[in-house]
């Protein structure tokens, strides 16, 4: 377990690349977003190869989690699991039902307690269908993303600085996203509901992971 580079791409932002876990002592403070590149969309198919984290603070840690081909651990990484299933640190992502889904198919680890800015958004952002990770920071916070690596191949052992930067931006902005959504839940009196939604996602994953993505089992 071992830095594997450290990279500043703007003069605010800084990047610590891990190879296979998070290094020792380590803490992200009460709440740490968190995003993961996987090799597709299917957890049941697609491994994960990446996950992002940042405590809101300019800094993003990113763990590449390398199979024992590769002269990796595999999913021996005991830190990123106990912060992930740490009940006293909140989880905020972005689309948290894939990212959780997939932490739980690949680490085994219950990921909770979570946040999530895409269900905040659509519970108070209801005068659009724009809920997108990229439209929500340019609408709420002024920040233009660069999605030009979605689609890269997040499986190469070796990660290109472009595709550290685009990794790095799905966390750094959560925290910030998060204040603002949150201020909009509780000017439209949805807290509570967005609460009980953040609650219910853990289980959601594991529905998901159990094959009632389709037909959903909520569907009469």
């Amino acid at each position: 377990m071992a830095v594997a580079a450290v990279t500043q791409f703007q003069a605010d932002v800084t990047i610590h690349l891990h190879r296979n876990d998070l290094p020792d002592g380590l803490s992200f403070g009460p709440m740490v977003a968190v995003d993961t590149e996987t090799m597709g969309l299917n957890p049941h198919r697609d491994r994960l190869c990446l996950v992002q984290l940042s405590a809101g603070d300019g800094i993003a840690h990113l763990v590449q989690i390398l199979p024992q081909a590769l002269g990796g651990h595999g999913t021996d990484c005991p830190n990123l699991k106990r912060m992930l299933a740490d009940p006293g640190v909140v989880k905020l992502f972005h689309f948290a039902r894939f990212d959780v889904a997939v932490l739980t198919k690949t680490l085994g680890v219950r990921v909770a307690p979570v946040r999530c800015t895409k269900i905040a958004s659509k519970l108070v952002r209801t005068f659009t269908d724009r809920h997108g990770l990229k439209e929500l920071c340019r609408d709420l916070i002024g920040v233009e993303l660069a999605k030009h690596q979605q689609t890269s191949d997040w499986g190469a052992p070796e990660l290109l600085p472009e595709q550290l930067a685009y990794a790095a931006s799905d966390v750094l902005h959560l925290h910030a996203l998060w204040a603002r959504l949150e201020a909009l839940l509780r000017r439209e009196g949805r807290l509570a509901l967005a609460e009980s939604c953040f609650a219910f996602l853990p289980d959601r994953a594991a529905l998901d992971l159990l094959g009632y993505e389709e037909p959903d089992l909520f569907a009469h």
